[in-house]
Parts: C-alpha cells; structure tokens; sequence
C-alpha cells in the first residue's frame, strides 16, 4: 500500500517557488527600473523569475540531505524573510560587510532594529511556511536512489539554468556585465554568497601581523594633547557650517572651526569604515584582512614612546582599531555617568583629568567614538531639551515615519553631537595653559534619510547614495603655533576640496608633529606646503 507523503523534491521546489515570488519583489522591482514591463521585455522578465526559482532550487538540493531537509528549508525561509523585510523597508542590499557590521552590532543596537513590523514578515513569511514544512510528511527512497534523483535534479536544474541564459543571452549579458548592482537584490541567493565572503574574509588564514612606524619620531618638542571625536552616522550636507539651512551647529558657529564640507568615508559601515580611517591604506587597496593585520595610527603614535592613546567608546566597540592601547568601554552607567535611557557621548568626558594626571609621556591623544546619530531610533540620541526640530519620528520603524518628521529627528541628533564638540573644545580650553591643544571630528560614514525611498546605510560602496559616503568633518585649533604650522588661514580657503578617509592616518601624524617612513606628506591635510 503507497505511504502518504511528499517527495523531498516537491518540498524543495514549493519552499523555492514561495522564496521566489514572496521574498523577491525588491529584485523584481529593482529589474524593472532597468528593463521596464513591454511586450518586448515580456518573456526576459518571466525568464528572470524561472532562472532564479532553478538556481534556488539547484542549492537546495546540493546542501540538503534527508536528515537536514526541514530544518534547512525552515532557516532558508527565516534568512529570506529577514533579508526581504530589511530590502524592502530601508532599499538596503544584504552585502559580506553589511553581515560583518550586523556580527559586530550590540544587543542595545539590534533591539533598536526590532519592531511589530519586522515581527509581521517573519510570522507571514517565515513561521507560517515553516509550520507547514514541519507538518509534511516526506518520502524518502532508498539512499541509493536518493543519489540518483539527487544527481538528475542538479543535471535538470543545471539544463533550466543553460536553456534560460542562452535564450535571452542578449538580456543576460547587459544584466551580468551592466547592471551588475542587479544581484545583490536576489534572496536568498546574494545574502548565502555574502556569508560565504564574509566566513573567508574572516576566517581564512590572516597574515603575520604587519607592524608599521617603528621608526616613528616626535619632532615636535611641544607638550600637545589632541583629542579625535570618531562621529557615528553624520553627513556633510547637515552641518549649518556647511550651509544648511536649519542651525544644527549655533555652538559650533561660534568657533574657529573648520568644517571640511567635501570628505568621503572608506565605506558605508561602521565595521568597516573605522578600521580603514585608521590604517595607513587607501579606501581602493583596504580590505578586512589587511586592516586587522596592520598597526593603525594609534600604534604608530605608541612606536614613538612619547604620546600615551586612550580609546574611550559609546559606541558598539573600536571594530579592533584599540587592541593595542588603552581602551574604556563608556556603553554602561558602570563608567559612564551621565545615562539616561542610554549613555551620553557627554559622559565620556567625565574622569580624563584623572588619565591625563597619570601619564608620564609629554603627549597625549585620545579618541572619543560617538553613539552620535545612529539609527534608525534617531529619537534616542539626544535628551528632550535637544528637541527644537519639530515633528519628530518617536519611533524605530522610520519607514513609516514622514521624510519631515525622520529629517527632524536626525538634525536634531546632530543638534546633540554639536553641543558635545562644543564641551570638547571647551575641555581642550581648560588644558592650554598645560598642552598645545587641537580637535578634529570625523564621522565614519552617512545615512540615508528616506531619500528615493532608501534608509539608513550600509549600502555597496559602488550603488550607495551619495548621503552615505560624504560624512561630517572639523578640526578645532587651540594652538596659535600648530595654526602657524598648518597654514590655517589656507586651510580655511581649501576647507571645500575633495578629501576622504584616506587622509585621516597621515593627517593625524602630521598635526601631532610624528615623522615616519609610514607618512605620506601628500596625504596630510595639515600640510600646508602641498596645498
């Protein structure tokens, strides 16, 4: 008598069939920006949705065997589900670094992600499925013949896959060779790729650790204390000192400082735009491996035995950047006393007058990495009295927030990071009698405020907005005599020229007065003999 049941085949084509048309439409809406719905485009558009639902069921069947059939169905439909509702609310493509920021994301910083809207996708698009995966009864046939399916149904998948690509050849070739930004938006397929990129990238065997600067020299004799803001999440075009509208920096204003209104991030990311500023490679030559296997500029500064570094964070952590000097975690009402809901970027001020008391070392720099402007729960980055933009967006689902109410919010985030650079400055000011003092701020990348329906960041360097990648930078200088080295009457005329990440590392040398075969003059923004 015939048992009940599926075969394993029937389950794996149902389970890709529904991923295929429930947790593509980004893709499909993607594709018909380029190749819009006519007559014409007709039998390529329905080809696109066959060649993906082969190629899904083609994975499938080489990762499945009959003891791991459900349980991997029921993660490919949750990874599709999650993947589907971050593309389709924030525009977001699922990337090996976007993976690597979201490793590296702390449980106060996910939570800020978590909401009834991205409960509903998984309910709909992940638990209901899977309820019914569960529920299935599945055949199976001797191993032997299992084999032999298995065999004829990667041959057959292999065959759709061929037939589909040469019958629109001319589509696919302007679809792989043109429109390459096309194949992040397929789900699951681009995200399991991005694991597998981002498990190598991480996990391969990593270079002998390279130790740059040992030569390094303060040729400055002048007892200098610095201290870099590492901003989180700020772009260019909010500053007031860049021209916009609404007075995000009234505080600012008031300083003589200069706002670097041109200034590009290495990436798009916190995980990995951090490590880059800081290392000695430029945004075109970085990459994971070689960022964790290089002194930073922080390690160069140590090499010359004459400036202690101090790493304080409110922020996730220092992406690995402050594994060789001191590091303070300010992300808990433990260290940081000023939290409120969470910790204040202010609070990271509190206690330096007791480090600085105990070095024994003429220089000193420091680094302070915001919470700054993270989002998407903008509402949060600020205390109330920072509240003067109005309608504000008191929510983490952005989305359904107005492009006004998000703007609001995130001006007034900024409104917040302007008052702490002013206490900053103030602080360095104390310190002038003692040191020469300078500060310089630099955001570590931008964000999407809704703009053509895309939110916050993290995109592929190569399609991300130009809202992601020109980030927020100043430099503050207390000394008359560094303002004289740098030429800063010049540097204020060049304050509008094209800079980036990349000249953070030599920049950094440069203002605090470090000679080493590992600077680049050229690179120095502080420089004023290669302006």
């Amino acid at each position: 008598m015939r048992r009940k049941g599926v075969s394993p085949i029937v389950v794996i084509l149902f389970t890709a069939f529904f991923i295929v048309v429930f947790d593509n439409i980004n893709f499909m809406q993607n594709v018909l920006k380029v190749f819009p719905f006519t007559w014409q485009n007709s039998g390529f558009l329905l080809s696109t949705v066959i060649f993906l639902w082969a190629l899904i069921v083609l994975i499938f069947v080489l990762i499945t065997t009959r003891f791991t059939l459900k349980i991997t169905l029921i993660f490919m439909l949750f990874l599709s589900a999650i993947t589907n509702y971050f593309m389709m609310t924030y525009s977001i493509a699922i990337d090996d670094e976007m993976i690597r920021n979201s490793m590296q994301t702390d449980l106060k910083e996910t939570a800020d992600l978590v909401n009834s809207k991205m409960l509903l996708y998984l309910f709909v698009l992940a638990i209901v499925p899977s309820y019914f995966i569960v529920k299935t009864k599945i055949i199976y046939a001797s191993f032997p013949r299992e084999i032999l399916y298995k065999i004829v149904y990667i041959f057959t998948c292999i065959l759709i896959i061929m037939i589909v690509l040469l019958s629109f050849s001319k589509y696919y070739t302007s679809f792989f060779r043109e429109h390459k930004p096309l194949r992040y938006y397929t789900n699951p397929t681009y995200t399991l790729y991005s694991f597998g990129k981002y498990i190598v990238k991480t996990y391969a065997k990593k270079p002998d650790f390279k130790d740059i600067g040992l030569d390094a020299k303060m040729h400055d004799p002048h007892k200098k204390l610095m201290i870099m803001v590492l901003g989180e999440t700020l772009r260019a075009d909010r500053l007031s000192l860049n021209g916009y509208e609404k007075k995000t920096n009234p505080l600012l204003e008031k300083e003589d400082v200069i706002s670097f209104s041109n200034l590009f991030s290495c990436g798009t990311s916190t995980a990995h735009s951090v490590p880059c500023m800081f290392s000695v490679y430029d945004r075109s030559n970085y990459s994971y491996l070689k960022g964790i296997s290089t002194a930073s500029v922080l390690d160069v500064l140590q090499h010359t035995q004459a400036v202690s570094v101090l790493w304080r964070d409110n922020n996730s952590d220092s992406k690995g950047v402050a594994q060789r000097v001191v590091y303070e975690d300010f992300r808990t009402p433990a260290t940081n006393s000023i939290c409120e809901g969470e910790c204040r970027d202010i609070g990271m001020l509190v206690g330096l007058d007791d480090f600085i008391a105990k070095q024994n070392k003429d220089n000193i720099f420091i680094v302070l990495h915001q919470m700054g402007n993270h989002g998407p729960a903008y509402f949060k980055r600020y205390p109330q009295e920072f509240e003067r933009f109005t309608p504000t967006c008191k929510s983490n689902q952005i989305e359904n927030c107005t492009i006004e109410e998000i703007s609001n919010t995130y001006d007034n985030t900024a409104l917040y990071t302007d008052f702490f650079l002013s206490k900053v400055i103030a602080y360095l000011k104390s310190k002038q009698g003692m040191f020469e003092t300078a500060m310089i701020y630099m955001s570590d990348h931008g964000e999407s405020l809704g703009e053509n329906g895309i939110y916050l960041h993290g995109m592929p360097y190569i399609m991300a907005p130009i809202a992601q990648k020109r980030v927020a930078s100043m430099v503050w200088i207390g000394s008359e005599r560094i303002k004289e080295r740098v030429g800063f009457a010049q540097l204020q005329k060049n304050a509008h020229k094209e800079y980036s990440h990349d000249n953070l590392f030599h920049s950094i040398l440069g203002i605090m007065g470090v000679s080493t075969v590992s600077y680049d003059s050229k690179k120095d923004i502080f420089n004023k003999d290669v302006r």
